[in-house]
């Protein structure tokens, strides 16, 4: 078997920058300590996604460059504990701040930076500016290369995103978050690696954090084994709502021989088929002031 453990780090932020950074730095320790390969914050971890009831310029500001301190230091750390870290912030951007993932392998390299595509541009994050593009890269663990991608909460709503991941090549997306992980939402998350054939794994801010109630999760995407009439449960890790580390075990020898035998994915794909999906929207989207 070649294992791969990801360990999300359901944990509350401070009040500040600083807090943040060092809390986050303690508990990527921590995981190294329990042998992960892979480490996620939460959505937004620089500033604890406190985005509403503030005003826009106030929080804006809290934006920092991707060669901050705060990510530098990441960076080092990944390469210290030989551990690739997936840490997220808003990040200082030419045309707005972003909601961003940058992803360092276990040598301290940037694999990739990745901001949300999909904004929720119906409530604060109006003001966001969106990412262009789904990255895939092939990451170096210790238990071998994985190929990664990422989406950022509000990317699971549209199977796009992770549609996309996979033909890119990903066999496991990371899902940084920062809402309420109720049953809809959880079984977006399954139905993403199910239709997909690959491991989702989502890390949201434990309860008592304003709309956010933990229940982070790991999906592997393998619904079959051979020989065995039903499928079975795809669900490696399932949080409830507790502060904490949490770590899953992903067996990429089972998922990789399961993409080539079984029938989802891109396996029987009519994608000539699908030109509708890429027509732009006529209708005005609705716009609440809201947030639930």
């Amino acid at each position: 078997m070649n294992i791969l453990k990801i360990a999300l780090l359901q944990i509350a932020p401070g009040g500040t920058q600083k807090e943040n950074l060092e809390k986050g730095i303690q508990y990527c320790r921590k995981a190294r300590e329990a042998g992960a390969d892979i480490v996620l914050f939460p959505e937004m971890w620089s500033n604890g996604y406190n985005i509403y009831n503030r005003p826009v310029d106030q929080w804006t500001a809290e934006a920092i460059s991707v060669d901050s301190e705060y990510v530098c230091k990441f960076g080092n750390l990944a390469k210290r504990l030989n551990m690739a870290i997936g840490v997220t912030l808003l990040e200082k951007y030419e045309k707005g701040p972003r909601n961003s993932l940058i992803l360092f392998d276990r040598f301290g390299e940037q694999k990739f930076i990745y901001a949300k595509v999909h904004t929720c541009d119906f409530d604060v994050e109006r003001n966001l500016t969106p990412g262009e593009d789904f990255y895939v890269t092939t990451l170096d663990t210790a238990c071998g290369e994985v190929k990664v991608g990422a989406m950022i909460c509000y990317d699971r709503e549209f199977p796009e995103s992770a549609r996309i991941l996979m033909l890119k090549g990903a066999e496991l997306i990371l899902v940084p978050n920062a809402c309420p992980m109720e049953i809809n939402r959880l079984s977006q998350l399954r139905a993403r690696a199910f239709e997909n054939m690959l491991a989702v794994a989502t890390c949201n801010y434990p309860a008592g954090v304003p709309d956010c109630n933990g229940g982070s999760s790991v999906f592997d995407g393998v619904a079959y084994l051979p020989g065995v009439e039903e499928s079975r449960d795809i669900c490696l890790l399932q949080a409830d709502g507790t502060e904490g580390l949490y770590v899953a075990e992903l067996d990429l020898t089972q998922l990789r021989q399961y993409r080539e035998r079984e029938v989802h994915g891109n396996a029987y794909r009519h994608p000539l088929k699908y030109s509708v999906l890429t027509e732009p929207r006529v209708e005005p989207p609705f716009v609440r002031d809201d947030h639930r």
